[in-house]
């Protein structure tokens, strides 16, 4: 079973994270943050992963810290779990509808983190958080977990439907890569023997 657990300190928020890649979509999530916690939710549920997000911290001031920091802290967790990377897919790609939304999905767990965003929100805000720390969180999951991730909203009006099926298109990509491939299941799936640095 491939599960890790992070925790991360600092002074404005204090995070614990466990997961298990090989789980069954079970999942414990408390930010403080409503949304973000719906979020994470559906991350957990449609990529099959059990995740634990046990978070305190500033969210008086904002939500901003609170966001990025479970972004980093999640990402760390699944490349803790992932190790040496033998065996999996490595990529992977969905395209998600929810209503008059549709979002497309595309991501290589490289050990190269990278993110191309391109989705726009017509409001600063769903309920008390803002929309542009979506993308922190985005920019900071990639990271933490050394994933190359594009994120399209190819269309919609809502933009709590645009949220939400960008994090159950990462999810069903994400599975997708992080899948083993029976045919090659001790090996790095790259020519060069070995994932991350240059191209």
């Amino acid at each position: 079973m491939r599960q890790a657990t992070v925790e991360r300190k600092t002074k404005e928020t204090q995070i614990l994270v466990s997961v298990n890649l090989d789980g069954t979509g079970e999942y414990t999530i408390t930010t403080g943050i409503g949304f973000l916690d719906h979020m994470l939710e559906q991350l957990s549920r449609h990529s099959l992963m059990d995740l634990n997000v046990q978070g305190q911290g500033d969210i008086h001031i904002d939500f901003h810290h609170m966001t990025e920091d479970t972004g980093i802290a999640i990402g760390e967790a699944v490349s803790k779990a992932l190790g040496d990377l033998k065996g999996i897919t490595r990529y992977g790609s969905a395209t998600i509808p929810m209503d008059e939304t549709l979002t497309r999905v595309n991501l290589d767990v490289s050990r190269r983190p990278y993110l191309i965003w391109k989705v726009d929100f017509t409001k600063p805000k769903l309920g008390d958080m803002d929309t542009e720390l979506f993308k922190e969180w985005f920019q900071a999951f990639a990271h933490g977990a050394g994933i190359t991730l594009h994120v399209e909203n190819i269309y919609g009006e809502n933009n709590h439907h645009i949220v939400e099926s960008c994090f159950k298109a990462l999810a069903r990509a994400f599975r997708q890569a992080i899948e083993i491939d029976t045919r090659k299941a001790y090996a790095i799936p790259s020519t060069k023997g070995t994932l991350g640095g240059s191209l």
